[in-house]
């Protein structure tokens, strides 16, 4: 028989019950644990996204007790009733725009060097190529891309961006890349980022790894990479999983991101000649 032991806690020791604040947008609010104050512009199931002054954003768990209002402590709980927020941001960052319809597909185009690549830039700028009417193509390889570009034809109302992986000096990639750099009057853009593949994109913390492994030389780098993170020999699935673990531009490295945003600007004629 269990023994009842009653609570001789007096009643000025016991924590007096904290007031629920229904997080409306805008409602400004400090998180006890880090002092961040910002005002409320989404809540999700268990979570609440507050953005400072400086237009900084940071998510946290609607805890109970976890919040300060006009300095005294609140716990937030989700608007009843309340229509699903929509996002403020694109998952390039761009600010977003629900009502806007696509644009009619430009005549210029940007080339990827592989459907992996193309799937990346779908993920996190598809929004904004689909407002400014651009379509993004994947290439087998980029050994035809002469070829390739002069079947296109570029002007100045059909420009070609494309992107490279493993544009280093010296390399195969880049001889290829600056034989069709500026041709046709400047109407052809070639840029690339450093990686072996497009994998290495993505920082290894939204993939939950420390590092990508360095692969020998004569190895498929794919397939190097399963083997020595100790995934399944299927490189399709790897990539699956690694495109999950992207959510925004903030899951990629500078060196891509700032390349995809070069090629947008120079096909929509924001940063070309």
């Amino acid at each position: 028989m269990r023994s009842y032991s009653p609570d001789l806690t007096p009643p000025w020791k016991k924590p007096k019950p904290v007031p629920t604040v229904e997080a409306t947008t805008d409602l400004v609010v400090e998180e006890v644990a880090t002092g961040f104050c910002g005002a409320v512009i989404r809540c999700e199931a268990g979570t609440v996204t507050l953005e400072d002054r400086f237009g900084k954003h940071r998510v946290f768990p609607m805890e109970p007790r976890g919040f300060l209002l006009d300095g005294k402590v609140v716990t937030l709980t989700r608007p009843t009733g309340a229509a699903p927020v929509r996002p403020t941001r694109t998952a390039s960052g761009s600010v977003a725009v629900p009502t806007a319809r696509a644009r009619v597909a430009r005549a210029g185009r940007i080339y990827v060097e592989g459907r992996h690549d193309a799937e990346l830039v779908e993920r996190v700028w598809g929004d904004d190529l689909r407002i400014e009417g651009v379509v993004v193509e994947y290439l087998s390889g980029i050994d035809d891309l002469p070829a390739i570009v002069a079947e296109f034809a570029p002007g100045p109302d059909a420009r070609l961006g494309i992107l490279v992986d493993h544009l280093v000096p010296g390399s195969k990639e880049s001889r290829i890349a600056a034989s069709v750099t500026g041709a046709d009057g400047g109407n052809v853009l070639v840029v690339g980022h450093p990686y072996i593949d497009v994998w290495e994109a993505v920082k290894p913390s939204a993939v939950g790894i420390a590092a990508w492994p360095r692969i020998p030389h004569g190895e498929d780098w794919k397939t190097g990479i399963c083997r020595a993170l100790g995934w399944p020999p299927n490189t399709g699935a790897a990539w699956q999983h690694i495109l999950s673990k992207v959510h925004s531009y903030k899951d990629l490295e500078p060196e891509l991101l700032g390349r995809v945003e070069e090629l947008i600007d120079f096909v929509t004629g924001d940063g070309g000649a």
